[in-house]
């Protein structure tokens, strides 16, 4: 089956990983204060974004997403601009304009029967394959995409957004393709410092974040710790328990907790048909978890503090963004 996202880590890597940055935290901060005394929290608080990627891509995920946020079960989302659902999300933005909405920078239509296009409308652009779309794999885009012609096309992404008055409350990447190359990389940071929006980056760079940072990267402009989400192996009777065991350990500081929403349903079965992995049962799995109370009651009893990526911008010196 083809591999579309990157692997997290075992659950044994994480833990390793993070009694060493619970380590980290307990010396000096060369920087001053942490994330959550910028935002008013005490110094060892644990700060979780549960953020809801993809909203945009088709009617469901959208349906999902709406509800999540409106219940507050997810504190942020993502969206993709290119996808044909876009104009929905756009309407919902309207009329929700507290909502805490990110944009899915999208460089990829990974599905193959339900596919998208370009925003940017470049003359023989390198980042559409033969049929005219944006292509399957991030190993297309690694090994054919030209950085001028990604550059256009994510500021497209950002414009097309912006003219329908949504506000992008930060920048991320879909499938991680734009974390996949080191001017990809640049890319994406060029993005971020161009329309002066914080962009999802992570301290500790894994398989499923982002490459180390450049040197000299002001480190008050990455606010997330760690970014962690639900691995490829796990059975839906175990979905809670992989999400309690991989946030319990967490030390203290701040973290984004990525899940994939959809109610599953024709639309994402016709969709998804041939790549369980981030496909219907899997987003069900998903909904079905951030709305449930027992997955409330461990958020409290772990004392997490929800916050969203607007809570975030406001602990990023401007100097930084």
């Amino acid at each position: 089956m083809l591999k579309r996202y990157i692997r997290c880590f075992s659950v044994a890597v994480t833990l390793l990983l993070a009694s060493l940055l619970c380590a980290a935290q307990t010396a000096p901060n060369p920087n001053g204060k942490t994330v959550a005394e910028r935002l008013g929290y005490p110094a060892n608080s644990r700060l979780l974004v549960i953020h809801a990627d993809d909203f945009g891509m088709m009617h469901t995920v959208n349906h999902a997403i709406e509800d999540a946020l409106e219940h507050h079960w997810v504190t942020s989302a993502s969206i993709m601009v290119p996808c044909p659902w876009f104009p929905e999300v756009a309407q919902w933005a309207k009329s929700h304009p507290d909502a805490d909405l990110g944009l899915h920078l999208t460089l990829n239509a990974d599905w193959t029967s339900y596919r998208w296009r370009p925003v940017s409308s470049l003359p023989h652009s390198s980042l559409v394959d033969r049929d005219g779309y944006l292509p399957l794999l991030t190993e297309y885009v690694t090994s054919h995409a030209k950085i001028p012609d990604v550059e256009a096309e994510l500021r497209a992404q950002v414009d097309k957004a912006e003219a329908a008055g949504i506000k992008p409350s930060h920048l991320d990447s879909h499938m991680g393709t734009l974390f996949a190359t080191e001017p990809l990389f640049h890319a994406y940071l060029d993005t971020g410092r161009h329309y002066h929006i914080p962009l999802l980056l992570s301290r500790e760079p894994s398989d499923a974040m982002n490459p180390p940072l450049p040197a000299g990267f002001n480190l008050k402009a990455v606010p997330i710790d760690k970014v962690l989400q639900m691995t490829h192996d796990v059975g839906k009777a175990h979905w809670l328990a992989t999400y309690e065991k991989m946030l319990a350990p967490l030390p203290p500081g701040t973290y984004e907790l990525i899940v994939h929403l959809a109610y599953d349903n024709a639309e994402i079965q016709a969709a998804t048909f041939d790549h369980p992995d981030w496909g219907a049962q899997w987003r069900q799995n998903d909904i079905d978890t951030v709305s449930s109370p027992a997955f409330q009651k461990f958020l409290r009893d772990q004392h997490f503090i929800l916050v969203s990526w607007h809570d975030l911008a406001r602990s990023i010196p401007p100097s930084a963004k």
